[in-house]
């Protein structure tokens, strides 16, 4: 194996095994936020440690924040801004790019963004009107994307706008929201919302610190003004990155078992369960364990992915195994991810034999015999964990930097190897 191409292995029998799935990457990255903006000292336990997280934890550190990592037990204390200017590196991490931009300007510093040559592509416009529109001073050439750099103070009041191209958009301004003067209140203005389930995290975090948070009415956050309590948090697992190895046991027939299952979340990987139910597979929970068994049969679906749309690529790698066409909806919103994932999706697909057509806001997938190729990832561990699942059935997969993948999930290669091997990992 070499980071440049990843023979994706083939499954040789029917799986049974326990991955222990490491913590959720957007969890982390809320806690570390509020944690930074927090009334003392923190703890997050289970939190992810992959590059995105490791990009958020060195841009808070960078504001004046403390991040001890100690395994997976990360210690903080809140920002104490400094004197002059800062420099936050986002990597590829859209989460940094976006939720951080805020919080620089409650310290009042000017704080220059940018990140990896593909993270300039992807949309900022939204988050920097707004943050225009109070008051901060949003320095980008008129490019609405990175690098930019942003300067406070800000003192908050109101603010619409259009967050159809990504629920971060809302996030970044509600996270910060309770630490101005003046609180906020967020419209959103735009025809459509994607990824629900993550702003009501977003609004659930807050909650759990005591922020004031009043989602009563559609499309419109009030955030009251006021301290940010620090706690001692447990991550859940990241459902989304549990996706690729639950779809395996329908893929290739067997069972595999994901440990610390949350009963209540507002993740979007809840959905997992009755998807790939629907998909002809079967789940079920045994205490806090989610155990999915599948036969080897796929189940093409008609479904609208439109509050999860980060599963949609292991759904469609998934769909080109089955025995009828899928059509995937409500995903318009994923091109704008670390990569266009339909145009991606549809190409790599394709690529390896299958069939699959973009629509406006989604995908339709016919199953064709597939053969092997190499697969290209585009800097997205998503079409990377794709790849694989596809490679566990169709000989002479190879992915294209698999390495990607560390993103989130800092040992996709040992984890997967270890379910085909039927002892998961812990």
């Amino acid at each position: 194996m070499t980071e440049e191409t990843w023979p994706a292995p083939l499954a040789d029998r029917a799986l049974d095994a326990t991955v222990d799935v490491p913590g959720s990457k957007s969890l982390t990255n809320r806690y570390l936020v509020l944690a930074a903006l927090a009334d003392g000292p923190g703890v997050l336990r289970g939190a992810l440690d992959s590059r995105d997280t490791s990009h958020m934890a060195a841009g808070l550190e960078a504001m004046g924040a403390r991040v001890d990592r100690d395994g997976t037990t990360w210690r903080t204390a809140p920002i104490t801004a400094g004197p002059g200017p800062v420099e936050v590196a986002c990597g590829l991490a859209g989460t940094v790019m976006r939720f951080l931009p805020a919080v620089a300007a409650l310290t009042g510093r000017s704080t220059r963004f940018d990140g990896e040559p593909p993270a300039r592509l992807r949309p900022m416009g939204p988050v920097l009107e707004a943050l225009r529109d109070l008051g901060v001073r949003v320095e980008d050439e008129g490019r609405g994307t990175l690098p930019f750099t942003v300067t406070g103070p800000i003192v908050g009041g109101s603010v619409d706008l259009d967050a159809s191209g990504s629920s971060q958009f809302v996030s970044a301004l509600l996270l910060a929201a309770a630490r101005m003067p003046e609180g906020l209140v967020v419209r959103h203005t735009g025809r459509t919302l994607p990824s629900l389930p993550h702003i009501a995290m977003t609004v659930d975090v807050l909650r759990g610190a005591g922020v004031d948070v009043d989602d009563s009415r559609p499309e419109i956050w009030q955030v009251t003004p006021g301290p940010i309590r620090a706690r001692d948090v447990r991550v859940e697992p990241d459902l989304s990155n549990a996706a690729p190895f639950l779809c395996a046991a329908l893929a290739v027939g067997g069972t595999v078992r994901v440990p610390g299952w949350p009963t209540e979340t507002t993740q979007p990987g809840a959905l997992l369960p009755e998807l790939l139910t629907q998909m002809g597979g079967s789940a079920h929970l045994e205490g806090d364990t989610l155990v999915v068994t599948g036969t080897g049969e796929v189940h093409g679906v008609d479904v609208d992915l439109r509050s999860a749309g980060e599963i949609a690529p292991t759904i469609a790698a998934l769909a080109t195994l089955a025995d009828s066409p899928t059509r995937l909806r409500g995903i318009g919103h994923i091109r704008g991810h670390e990569t266009d994932r339909l145009a991606a999706l549809a190409t790599e697909i394709t690529r390896l034999g299958g069939q699959a057509e973009q629509t406006s806001d989604g995908l339709v997938i016919t199953p064709r015999p597939l053969h092997g190729a190499v697969v290209e990832t585009y800097h997205d561990h998503r079409m990377a964990t794709a790849g694989a699942l596809i490679g566990l059935r169709v000989p002479g997969v190879r992915v294209r930097d698999v390495a990607t993948t560390r993103k989130t999930l800092p040992d996709f290669v040992g984890l997967w190897t270890g379910m085909l091997a039927g002892t998961g990992a812990r």
